[in-house]
């Protein structure tokens, strides 16, 4: 085999990234060159028939690969427009100044293609104060997703219609009832249930805030002097209720005005490095020096990706809301 024969890497490297007309004319040029060199050149070892073919072989074979990468390329980025579509069905983008409050949030998918899974989180503005729901439906794949959208969709109606945070409560684990009473007339099998967090601030900062806790992380209080833990989840989770015949109670909480609520799903709280150390939360915390909602955000999504180099085990979602200590004129209270 003669050195002329690799010139059938050229459309080669071409079809990994060029078009097919681009690849194509590489190829036509090589074949172009090798004629064109053995026509000119006056030597004793002439290309053989065989070695010719291989050179066609490997052109042909490029720009064939070059389509078929194309055609790759144009499906996946289907599907990842069909995700986000579904993503923004499901988790809508929250405004940064919303019914009285600064918002700020993330949502990191163990499988980028995915966008969404079963971690959900939104904030409602309503006549009583605005109210936050984050949490984690148990599971993964399209059942996950109809249990977090069928939570956020009660979610949305009742928290504004609903003064008693109690009755939102209520509603929200009778709507994930149903959802496991229609998937099992679907034929699938397994109940889902959900880790929650659901939470309402006051019209006016009264220095507390109402909290219902389903079974999840505790969340994170921050202000420029400490940072503290609000109370853990001392309740059954969304649809696992019945086991103790009772919601978890409705929790009035010391919350100052001037501090920012952050809640986030076990994607935070379980996130290990290569040696299995979990992501110390409370010190990166410690350490901030932009407590807004959005410098806290980036500071937990930063610390999650640097603690596991990027390679998330489960899906991650990040919420953080603070008063607005000059909320906008523009009277927003409905959906």
């Amino acid at each position: 085999m003669r050195i002329v024969t690799w010139v059938g890497l050229v459309p080669a490297f071409a079809a990994g990234m060029c078009g097919v007309w681009t690849t194509a004319a590489f190829a036509v040029v090589c074949l172009g060159t090798v004629i064109g060199l053995e026509q000119s050149l006056d030597h004793q070892y002439p290309m053989g028939v065989s070695e010719f073919l291989l050179v066609v072989t490997a052109c042909v074979l490029s720009v064939l690969a070059s389509a078929l990468r194309l055609r790759a390329n144009r499906q996946v980025r289907r599907l990842e427009d069909a995700a986000q579509a579904t993503r923004l069905a499901v988790l809508r983008p929250i405004p940064p100044r919303i019914g009285g409050v600064r918002t700020a949030n993330v949502y990191l998918a163990a499988e980028r293609a995915a966008k969404v899974g079963g971690d959900f989180f939104d904030v409602q503005p309503t006549p009583f104060g605005p109210r936050v729901l984050l949490g984690d439906v148990q599971g993964k794949g399209t059942s996950a997703v109809d249990a977090a959208a069928a939570l956020l969709s009660a979610f949305r109606e009742t928290a504004y219609y609903e003064a008693d945070l109690a009755v939102v409560a209520e509603r929200l684990e009778h709507r994930i009832r149903r959802q496991n009473q229609y998937v099992s007339l679907l034929g699938e099998s397994g109940e889902r249930f959900a880790t929650a967090v659901l939470v309402g601030l006051p019209p006016e900062d009264s220095g507390w805030l109402e909290m219902v806790n389903f079974g999840h992380e505790a969340p994170y209080a921050i202000t420029g002097e400490r940072v503290w833990a609000l109370p853990e989840g001392e309740g059954t989770p969304l649809g696992l209720t019945e086991l103790t015949g009772r919601l978890p109670p409705v929790r009035r909480v010391a919350f100052p005005g001037e501090a920012t609520l952050l809640l986030y799903t076990d994607g935070v709280s379980e996130a290990r490095d290569r040696n299995g150390t979990f992501l110390p939360l409370a010190e990166e915390l410690a350490g901030a020096s932009d407590t807004s909602p959005r410098g806290v955000v980036e500071l937990v999504e930063h610390a999650v990706l640097r603690h596991t180099r990027g390679r998330l085990t489960d899906d991650t979602a990040v919420l953080a809301v603070r008063r607005d200590p000059d909320p906008p004129a523009d009277g927003l209270t409905l959906d």
